[in-house]
C-alpha cells in the first residue's frame, strides 16, 4: 500500500510525514531532500538490533557513513548524552551538507533533533520513529530536548525535521509495555480533537492491543493528522499547540520525581490523563459521564507502575518547574468533553491537592497496590 504523505507547515518550510510502508520509500524520499556528503544515523543498540538491518536495506545506494550509539532510557536524556554525540559526530567528520538520521523512540528522535539543531548551527535531519509514542507524537512537530534534574525537556529547540518516516512496521518488535504506553497518547488526540477516535478506542482496544494491521492504518494516520493540524497552526507552543500537553503537567511531575527510572512517558501520560480528568470535573468543567470514559479506557490499556509515595506538595512543587507555567502560577490543559480541551490557569490549590490526594485509587480501586 502506498505511504499516505501528510503535510506539515513549519517556519523553515513544509515538510512531509509519511505514514504507512515508508521504509519502502526511504531512499527514494532522501534523493528528493538532495544530496548529502554523509548519513550520519543516532540509534539506540537494542533498537539497531531489532531494525538496523531494515534501515540499511531502506537506505540503499545512500548509505551511512557512520552509526553513532547512545541510551535510550529517560535517565540518560541529559546534556552528557548529547555532548558525547556532538563529539562523537565531530571525530567522523561531519559537516554542513551531511544528514542525520534518528531512528529509535521518543528519547533518541528528542535527543539526536536537539544534536541536529545545535551541531555546527544546524544540519538536517530526517526522524525514522521505531516505538507508537515516537510515531504518533514526538517525532513530529520539531520539539527537541534533554532533561535537568529540576524537570523534563527545560532545555531544547524547535527543529523540525526535513522529513518523518513512519512505518508501522518497526512496531513488531516493540514489547507490549512500550506499545501499551504509546496509545496514551492515542487517546489524548482523541480526548483534545476527535470524539470519533476516542470512541474507536472504545470499541475496538482489543483489536488495537494485538497490533492488527487495520487497527493501526486508521489509528496511527488519524492521530498524525491531528499532531500535524495542530502544530502547523501553532509551532512553538504559544497557543493551541498547549492542548497536546493533556495530562502531561502530571506527567512530567511524576516522571522528574522519580527521577525518570520508574515510568515510561506514556504511562506517566495515562496517569497524567486520569488526574486531568478528575481536575476538570472538580472546577465544573469535565462532566462526570466524560471523566469516567476517559478512566476507564486509559485503565484498560493494561498496568501502570504504582502512583508513588510522594506527598501532594511535593508534587505540586515539581509542577511549578513545568515548561507551561508562567511566573509560577500553575497551567492545565483540561477537557470540557471529549474531543475538546482548552488551557486553564485558575485551578484552585486546594482543589489540585485533593486530585492528587485521590489519584492512587483510580488504580486500587480496581485490586492493585499502591506502593507504600
Amino acid at each position: 500500500m502506498k505511504p499516505k504523505r501528510i503535510p506539515v507547515h513549519s517556519s523553515s518550510g513544509e515538510y512531509s510525514v509519511l505514514c504507512g510502508a515508508a521504509l519502502r520509500a526511504a531512499a527514494k524520499e532522501l534523493r528528493r531532500l538532495g544530496n548529502f556528503s554523509h548519513i550520519h544515523v543516532v540509534s539506540s543498540a537494542k533498537v539497531w538490533r531489532g531494525v538496523g538491518k531494515s534501515v540499511l536495506r531502506a537506505l540503499g545506494r545512500n548509505g551511512a557513513s557512520r552509526l553513532h550509539l547512545m541510551n535510550d532510557a529517560e535517565a540518560a536524556k541529559t546534556l552528557a548524552t548529547a555532548e558525547k554525540l556532538h563529539r562523537s559526530l565531530v571525530r567522523s567528520g561531519i559537516d554542513r551538507h551531511s544528514l542525520l538520521i534518528a531512528v529509535g523512540g521518543g528519547v533518541v528522535g528528542d535527543v539526536a533533533g536537539f544534536v541536529a539543531s545545535t551541531c555546527l548551527r544546524g544540519i538536517p535531519l530526517v526522524q525514522v520513529p521505531t516505538t507508537l509514542i515516537a510515531q504518533v507524537d514526538s517525532a513530529v512537530g520539531g520539539k527537541t530536548g534533554v532533561n535537568l534534574p529540576e524537570g523534563k525537556n527545560l532545555v531544547g529547540t524547535f527543529y523540525p525535521a526535513r522529513l518523518v518516516l513512519v512505518d508501522p512496521a518497526a512496531l513488531k518488535s516493540l514489547p507490549d509495555r512500550q506499545f501499551r504506553g504509546g496509545l496514551a497518547e492515542v487517546i489524548k488526540y482523541g480526548v483534545i480533537a476527535d470524539a470519533k477516535l476516542f470512541a474507536y478506542l472504545e470499541k475496538n482496544l482489543p483489536s488495537v492491543l494485538r497490533r492488527n494491521p487495520k487497527a493501526l492504518s486508521y489509528i496511527i494516520p488519524r492521530s498524525l493528522e491531528i499532531k500535524a493540524e495542530v502544530v502547523s497552526k501553532d509551532e512553538r507552543e504559544s497557543g493551541l499547540r498547549e492542548i497536546l500537553n493533556f495530562g502531561h503537567t502530571f506527567a512530567h511531575a511524576l516522571e522528574t520525581i522519580t527521577n525518570y527510572r520508574v515510568y515510561q512517558h506514556g504511562e506517566a501520560v495515562a496517569w497524567g490523563m486520569m488526574c486531568a480528568a478528575l481536575l476538570g470535573h472538580e472546577i465544573r468543567l469535565t462532566p462526570a459521564d466524560e471523566v469516567s470514559r476517559i478512566v476507564s479506557l486509559v485503565r484498560h490499556i493494561g498496568p501502570l507502575p504504582p502512583w508513588p509515595n510522594v506527598p501532594p506538595k511535593k508534587l505540586i512543587a515539581v509542577m511549578r518547574s513545568d515548561k507551561k507555567s508562567r511566573a509560577g502560577k500553575l497551567r492545565f490543559v483540561l477537557a470540557s468533553r471529549i474531543g475538546q480541551a482548552q488551557t486553564h490557569d485558575h485551578v484552585p490549590l486546594e482543589t489540585l491537592e485533593r486530585v492528587l490526594h485521590f489519584a492512587p485509587h483510580f488504580i486500587t480501586s480496581s485490586g492493585k497496590r499502591r506502593r507504600g
